[in-house]
């Protein structure tokens, strides 16, 4: 399903369009039970069976590892990003699009060491971005598009 927010226009040959913009309706989407997130993060999919994983954060047992090295906070954030993906029958094969948020630029080559074992070559798009700072003190974020099978 699909709001139009707009006018509907008549063309010449008669047909309509929206003039205004077209978004998926709140019935087409879905709010995906997850595991637990700190802070107002979604994992919504809607009828294209895309999973939108945001504020993946270095958390184990409801803690963020904000006192760990960023090599172990990037371990922490894959594994529970490959255990939002597997609640949904998915796997790291099946991400299509990564943003790495970091507090600390300058640990971009440990993020990516860590990366490149997990994904074992397949590298799904990334943006990297620095930020002042994350929930709980963090020192990576992840927002994740996959597929869903």
């Amino acid at each position: 399903m699909v709001q139009s927010f707009g006018e509907r226009m008549t063309r010449n040959d008669g047909s309509t369009v929206s003039s205004g913009i077209d978004r998926p309706s709140n019935e087409s989407r879905k709010q995906r039970e997850g595991i637990g997130t700190t802070g107002a993060f979604g994992q919504r999919s809607g009828s294209s069976d895309l999973l939108f994983l945001e504020g993946v954060l270095p958390e184990r047992d409801g803690n963020v590892l904000n006192t760990h090295s960023i090599d172990e906070q990037t371990v922490a954030c894959l594994d529970r990003l490959e255990a939002m993906l597997d609640r949904r029958g998915a796997t790291l094969e099946n991400v299509m699009k990564v943003e790495v948020q970091l507090t600390d630029l300058d640990v971009r080559e440990a993020v990516d060491e860590v990366y490149r074992a997990r994904f074992d070559g397949e590298f799904p798009p990334r943006t990297t971005v620095g930020v002042c700072s994350l929930p709980g003190g963090a020192g990576i974020q992840l927002d994740v598009v996959a597929a869903e099978e």
